[in-house]
């Protein structure tokens, strides 16, 4: 049974995977691509599949998204994120996240530890405080969703994901 990884880069992989399969599964008629994305600027990934003119807000932005997906529907393109820890969650991971979900307006957005909620387990639980997930333009709300990363199965622990899928 594995306790923790000892480098974050060694969740990249294996959330990448779960990404592609999730998005495969939800958007059934969309081309889905994933990429291990922490090693540059969001723009620079935007910009090799050629949606950079779609995300102009990106360019010259210090984003770093850990694992990057690609909805591709037609013409249209939306994007999902996860951002991947080894330690605790708290609230700066949360604001980092948030931050990147008000300026992109990702289709999905994920917050993932590999050792649990931490502190964002009070205020997301105990405080009910799910409001603290909100992003969107202004007419839809989505949620960004925080959970613990099953290092045994290689997905999300679906009984800590805040909100449920």
């Amino acid at each position: 049974m594995a306790s923790n990884v000892k480098y974050e880069y060694e969740l990249y992989e294996p959330m990448r995977k779960w990404l592609q399969t999730y998005l495969e599964e939800k958007y059934k008629t969309s081309k889905i691509i994933t990429v291990d994305s922490h090693s540059r600027d969001l723009y620079l990934y935007l910009e090799e599949f050629g949606i950079v003119d779609r995300y102009p807000q990106t360019v010259g932005l210090d984003i770093q998204i850990d694992v990057l997906g690609i909805i591709c529907r037609g013409k249209s393109t939306s994007l999902a994120f996860i951002e991947a820890k080894k330690t605790q969650l708290n609230l700066h991971d949360l604001g980092q996240l948030w931050a990147y979900c008000k300026l992109c307006d990702p289709a999905e957005a994920f917050l993932l530890s590999s050792v649990g909620l931490g502190s964002l387990n009070k205020i997301l639980n105990n405080l009910s405080r799910t409001d603290l997930l909100d992003f969107g333009d202004g007419k839809k709300i989505k949620k960004m969703q925080v959970g613990k990363w099953d290092l045994n199965t290689n997905s999300i622990d679906s009984k800590t994901l805040v909100p449920k899928i």
